[in-house]
């Protein structure tokens, strides 16, 4: 694994792209007559251009949970994510809930690279990565070759490109869903643990894309268990244990 990067403070002069503020989620247990099962409390943090915020502490905590609120998966029962929109750099707030404002921002501002990839039955590992850039605009001959570069660095076979990552392993799989979350310029990167089914080869390259990405200005939250990567990427760790609502349920 290569050298870690240096732990940079942001700026306090850089806006940031990302700011959280007194987010809470709980879920109802439906099945088990209604009870509130509360995850998180008080969420509060921000992230900004060329650095990588790490979610730390046990799981269970939360992790998981904070990144799918700032996706959009998840709703929030009170508090703000307020992303900047990077079509006009307003600051809008997703954790309203407003679906339109969750998918423009989702195709103009945050990429999300999760632990398992979802893609349509039958599009081949080619179109799958490709689909963002397609969606964006561009002509599909100059996606397709884009997102052949990104499965040649990540060491995919091309004999797999013309064939559905359903038949793929596991590693395989987690290469389409890297290449695909990687492929575009979103200025937020969510990443949800994107080694975890890689060999030592194919993590380094991740480490090496995600460095290019904070030094093209990127910012990037992620979940890595894998201690080295961490270590890696990782400019600031937040321990997400400070904001748990189970410790107190």
């Amino acid at each position: 694994m290569s050298s870690p990067l240096p732990t940079v403070a942001p700026l306090p002069t850089v806006a940031p792209l990302l700011s959280v503020d007194g987010v809470a989620k709980s879920f109802t247990m439906h099945l088990r007559g209604g009870v509130q099962l509360p995850v998180v409390e008080n969420v509060a943090f921000q992230l900004h251009p060329g650095e990588c915020v790490v979610l730390g502490g046990p799981s269970g905590v939360g992790k998981s949970s904070i990144l799918r609120m700032i996706y959009g998966n998840y709703s929030v029962d009170r508090g703000a994510i307020l992303v900047r929109d990077a079509a006009n750099g307003a600051m809008r707030d997703l954790g309203a809930g407003d679906p339109r404002t969750v998918l423009a921002l989702r195709e103009r501002s945050i990429g999300y690279v999760s632990q398992f990839l979802r893609a349509v039955p039958r599009a081949s590992a080619l179109d799958v990565v490709a689909d963002p850039l397609v969606r964006l605009g561009s002509p599909r001959e100059e996606a397709g070759a884009r997102a052949a570069a990104m499965l040649r660095r990540l060491n995919l076979p091309e004999a797999l490109y013309d064939l559905p990552p359903a038949t793929f392993s596991g590693g395989e799989k987690q290469r389409v869903n890297i290449a695909r979350g990687f492929l575009t310029d979103h200025p937020i990167l969510l990443l949800d643990e994107p080694t975890a089914s890689l060999d030592a080869a194919n993590r380094d390259v991740v480490v090496l894309m995600i460095r290019e990405k904070l030094n093209a200005g990127v910012a990037i939250l992620g979940i890595f268990h894998d201690e080295p990567v961490r270590a890696a990427v990782a400019t600031r760790i937040l321990d997400v244990s400070a904001f748990s609502a189970r410790k107190a349920a």
